[in-house]
């Protein structure tokens, strides 16, 4: 009776886990959009400047309310420079992809983020993965260059900016988890939005060198709306990935595939063709394959040391 009980309430907690995950993704999506949207109206950089600000305000004032310290040695710890390094990179060149690229073909090649943080963890972190992963792996890559269609007549290298913002995040998420562990979300949130400050303030001294303007009504909508959709989009992840089993509620992250195509085509406008479609199916399932092996990776597990 308490084993049947036992399993009633994982599987509860696991469907629970695994609508906040899609709920999530659904937001992250709609925080994509808007970037896009509010892109049309202002300077790339100051689309970052503004966002990134918006978002390090909230994270911040959640972090003082519950009285986390924003400022300390573990801060500049050598995992969070690195890591620093990356989100900015990571931030700048998803931005740009979003501004100047599809958002369907930018979605597409986020999902492959997992797939190579798995791959990382096995370079750097010596983490066992088995025969079948790494077959997974290799394919999931496959799907990428399918969606790219490097040497094609159709290819654009501003393809190449969603896979440079992709490799960021993937090494985000691998100095995130070398992290020392009294950096608490908040207190990564802050840092992470002051990143896309950072990155902004490059992109504008370095590359597009065109002055800020005075948002109009639209521009302001559509940047409050991104930055209440990351802070939610945000909550929600973690509230999936300390409710239900990690195992059974991360493969739902490729839900938003689903929703950045669906924006893409009914908000603004954009064509699937067959390689974009492939190339999503092998990506999406090479990455669930990853996350439902059994192993000893232990990505998820909190065994990372204080640094």
């Amino acid at each position: 009776m308490a084993m049947t009980e036992t399993i009633a309430r994982d599987g509860r907690a696991n469907l629970v886990g695994s609508l906040w995950m899609v709920a999530a993704m659904a937001i992250f999506a709609g925080e994509d959009a808007m970037v896009k949207a509010a892109s049309a109206h202002l300077p790339i950089a100051e689309v970052l400047v503004l966002f990134g600000l918006g978002g390090a305000v909230v994270f911040a004032i959640a972090a003082t309310t519950r009285r986390e310290p924003l400022f300390g040695p573990a801060i500049l710890s050598r995992a969070m420079r690195i890591r620093a390094c990356f989100e900015v990179t990571a931030r700048l060149f998803y931005v740009l992809a979003l501004a100047l690229t599809p958002l369907s073909a930018t979605t597409v090649i986020l999902q492959a983020t997992p797939i190579v943080v798995v791959l990382g963890a096995a370079m750097l972190f010596r983490e066992h993965v088995g025969w079948q992963r790494w077959l997974a792996i290799l394919v999931g890559l496959a799907g990428v260059l399918i969606v790219l269609r490097p040497g094609a007549e159709s290819f654009s290298a501003l393809s190449i900016l969603a896979l440079i913002g992709m490799l960021g995040f993937a090494g985000r998420d691998l100095a995130s988890r070398a992290a020392p562990r009294s950096v608490t979300t908040s207190v990564l949130g802050v840092y992470g939005f002051a990143a896309i400050v950072v990155a902004g303030v490059l992109y504008a001294l370095l590359w597009e060198r065109q002055a800020f303007i005075i948002p109009d009504a639209a521009a302001m909508a559509f940047l409050s709306t991104a930055v209440a959709c990351g802070v939610l989009a945000y909550a929600a992840l973690m509230k999936a990935m300390r409710t239900g089993a990690v195992s059974v509620v991360t493969p739902f992250r490729y839900t938003r595939l689903l929703f950045g195509i669906a924006l893409g085509v009914l908000v603004f406008g954009e064509r699937l063709d067959l390689p974009t479609l492939a190339g999503s199916l092998i990506i999406v399932l090479a990455g669930i394959i990853i996350m439902k092996r059994p192993s000893r990776l232990s990505l998820f597990r909190a065994s990372r040391k204080p640094s």
